[in-house]
């Protein structure tokens, strides 16, 4: 099941029933709309009644965190729940699949991550939650740029001890040349770009774009106009919930298939 509010757009049911198509294993995941102060007894009810695992969107990351009886290294150091599981036991563990996906989707990419200079665009919850692991590729260093730079400046020094982080201001990134370059801010998805100076672009930077479209984002679009490949975030997505259903169910998955029909189901609901 995944929960959040609004609900009707994700695609998570249709993720996992074609990673069980893949598998072969017997799942039933549905999606459910909750309203604010009731994701405890949605909870509550949906592991009392057999249920095993939730995948959890906003506006419910924080209270999954607080709901889970313990947490993974990866959630407790994102602050925030994006998968709950229950063991054996009856624990219901936190877990936050987003860094695993967005790493998972790069390297499918072919986008070297170790000795690079990485450009994080944003200081939300999206971008916390996938510090942790881009920092252990070894990067040369990560910058976090983001509107206001005090969050940009917290987020840094909160994962100081995982590697090279530090914050810059937007109107100062000046020409250091990054070799890839994230969004995570939410501009895309209100269809706005984002100002940034064309020399921030290294010779062969690769641009990623954590919302996912049927057409290129405007971040993409400033990408292709600079002369640099770019991506969007749809391969995060599914390789998000492929850490999901491998944690639920113990069994791996192509992500690449589902990605391809992913892709062409967005591009027929547009035609």
């Amino acid at each position: 099941m995944v929960v959040g509010n609004p609900i009707a757009q994700s695609r998570s049911p249709r993720i996992h029933r074609l990673f069980a198509e893949q598998s072969g294993e017997d799942i039933s995941y549905d999606s459910k709309l909750v309203e604010r102060g009731e994701f405890d007894w949605v909870a509550e009810d949906f592991f009392a009644s057999g249920g095993k695992g939730i995948n959890i969107t906003a506006p419910f990351k924080q209270d999954a965190y607080r709901f889970a009886h313990r947490l993974s290294s990866g959630a407790r150091t994102a602050g925030a729940v994006n998968t709950l599981a229950i063991e054996a036991e009856g624990e219901v563990v936190g877990h936050n699949t987003d860094g695993v996906g967005l790493v998972a989707d790069l390297m499918r990419q072919d986008q070297p991550l170790k000795d690079q200079k990485i450009l994080i665009l944003g200081a939300g919850g999206a971008v916390r939650g996938v510090l942790e692991p881009l920092l252990k590729t070894r990067p040369t260093k990560l910058v976090i740029a983001n509107r206001t730079h005090e969050k940009a400046l917290q987020l840094a020094k909160g994962f100081a001890g995982y590697g090279s982080i530090e914050a810059c201001p937007m109107d100062k990134l000046g020409s250091q040349g990054f070799d890839l370059i994230i969004n995570g801010t939410s501009a895309s998805l209100a269809g706005q770009a984002i100002a940034l100076p064309r020399e921030i672009l290294a010779d062969n930077s690769f641009c990623y774009d954590m919302v996912y479209a049927c057409e290129p984002t405007a971040f993409m679009q400033w990408a292709a106009d600079s002369g640099a490949k770019s991506s969007d975030g749809l391969g995060m997505l599914v390789g998000q919930a492929a850490e999901s259903f491998r944690i639920w169910r113990g069994v791996s998955v192509d992500i690449v298939k589902v990605i391809a029909t992913l892709r062409a189901e967005m591009l027929n609901e547009q035609s």
